[in-house]
């Protein structure tokens, strides 16, 4: 692992796992019905504080994926082996979460299969995934970042929870009190 790694425009960089998981996730978006798109990117109920950090955090996500699809994956080595089961489970999460978010209907909140362990599978499942290609890519700046990125994001999932317990009352605070906001 290299704490800035040769950056390089190639065929067999990170962006390869990323456009494989994008181009999935937008054919996931656009099999949904709009409501359920809407639900999923709502920022309703957030505070002023909320949507400031989760502004901030997106210069270290899109730095963090410009540095993946720069990064020339490290195949045939030990930390690719490592980055790609770490990027095929959180790629599994993010999907399972993402069909049982929409099978859910709009006016109910998502407490069933993996949302039982975890309230937010999908954040979790992403930041796997990401963590995945990083480690993958051998680029420690790209891990870092997404580290910094994490810390930051947290905000909007404190937003998100806020908004849902606004939304759903007592059945989503007995949600809460059960189920770990990540793993």
């Amino acid at each position: 692992m290299q704490f800035i790694p040769d950056l390089q425009i190639g065929w067999l960089n990170g962006w390869i796992l990323l456009a494989f998981f994008y181009v999935l996730f937008g054919l996931f978006l656009l099999s949904c019905p709009k409501s359920i798109v809407k639900k999923l990117y709502s920022v309703k109920g957030w505070s002023k504080r909320e949507r400031i950090l989760s502004v901030i955090g997106k210069p270290f996500s899109l730095v963090c994926l410009a540095l993946i699809i720069m990064s020339p994956l490290k195949i045939g080595s030990v930390i690719f082996g490592v980055g790609l089961v770490l990027y095929v489970i959180g790629f599994i999460i993010m999907f399972i979460a993402l069909f049982e978010y929409r099978a859910t209907p709009v006016d109910q909140p998502v407490r069933t299969g993996i949302y039982q362990y975890s309230r937010n599978p999908q954040w979790a499942g992403l930041v796997m995934l990401l963590f995945g290609v990083a480690i993958a890519c051998g680029n420690g700046l790209a891990v870092l970042l997404l580290i910094g990125g994490i810390g930051l994001y947290h905000f909007r999932i404190l937003g998100e929870e806020k908004a849902c317990l606004a939304a759903y009352g007592q059945p989503y605070q007995d949600y809460l009190n059960t189920v770990h906001r990540y793993f």
